[in-house]
């Protein structure tokens, strides 16, 4: 057999792997709510997990220890509009995951990225974008007028999130060919504790998501500055079990409800997330048909 027909079947065979991915129908004369398994209309909650430390998305209000954030408040109207009452249990991030595969939540809403190593054990209902954004003191910023002068520096952040992974493939891709040394990732139990790194100078700039920069600079004016723009793009997503197909698909229908009647645009411009907007609500990346 020739190798190009063995290429030819390889790719055959790899294609014939791939899940199809079947999206609803936003035409279809069923109401959302109507497409909600069984025990959530039998018992009118829905749990939802998410780990609390990650203004604007989802924090706890200094003031009076109230949560609050995007993520709460686009949870909030969304669930209302599928006539369910949101139970919110809270977790490390490490543990969204495992809490979601073992059935103690019924979905992650927590500013989680969609990755496809986590689509493996779920699927995501995409809502915004996002991306890494280095970040350093402002009063250092003129040592770091572009991202290419962290080349070889202490670059910090959350050694949980995609962040770590995205700092060193960025490095890979610009520091080495350019001769200079790799950027030095140091992996912190957040970003607000890279934050705290940075300010006591232990690293040069640290990494957070670009919808966090606005609220972060808000507290403390004149502090940090930006390096550069954000240096990956990705998808966030609300995570559903594979199995809980019916949920996905009213939770995204329902999505593209709210960014037709504007109702998503004023909660995002609520916590100044203009440009983290999406026109389509998505599943595993695919926008819903028109």
């Amino acid at each position: 057999m020739s190798r190009r027909r063995l290429l030819g079947l390889a790719a055959l065979a790899a294609t014939l792997a791939l899940p199809t991915l079947t999206l609803p129908s936003l035409a279809s004369a069923q109401a959302p709510a109507a497409r909600l398994p069984e025990r959530l209309r039998s018992s009118g909650t829905i749990t939802v997990g998410l780990n609390p430390i990650y203004p604007p998305m989802e924090y706890r209000n200094p003031g009076n220890n109230q949560l609050v954030g995007a993520d709460v408040d686009l949870a909030a109207e969304l669930f209302k509009r599928l006539g369910l009452r949101v139970a919110v249990q809270e977790f490390a991030f490490a543990q969204l995951i495992p809490s979601l595969t073992t059935e103690r939540i019924d979905v992650i809403w927590s500013g989680m990225s969609d990755l496809p190593a986590r689509r493996e054990s779920m699927d995501f209902v995409n809502y915004m974008r996002s991306g890494a954004q280095f970040v350093t003191l402002a009063r250092r910023a003129g040592e770091f007028p572009d991202p290419m002068a962290l080349c070889g520096k202490r670059v910090g952040t959350a050694r949980t999130t995609s962040f770590p992974k995205g700092i060193e493939d960025w490095s890979t891709a610009n520091c080495l060919p350019a001769g200079r040394p790799a950027i030095i990732v140091v992996g912190n139990d957040s970003t607000a504790d890279a934050r705290v790194h940075l300010r006591q100078e232990r690293i040069d700039a640290a990494v957070q998501g670009s919808e966090t920069v606005g609220y972060t600079f808000s507290l403390d004016p004149g502090l940090y500055a930006t390096v550069g723009a954000p240096f990956t793009q990705v998808l966030q997503g609300i995570g559903v079990r594979k199995n809980d197909t019916a949920l996905r698909d009213a939770i995204a229908v329902t999505l593209q409800a709210m960014i037709d009647d504007g109702s998503y645009g004023t909660i995002m411009d609520k916590y100044n997330l203009p440009n983290n907007k999406l026109e389509r609500a998505a599943i595993n990346g695919e926008p819903l048909p028109r």
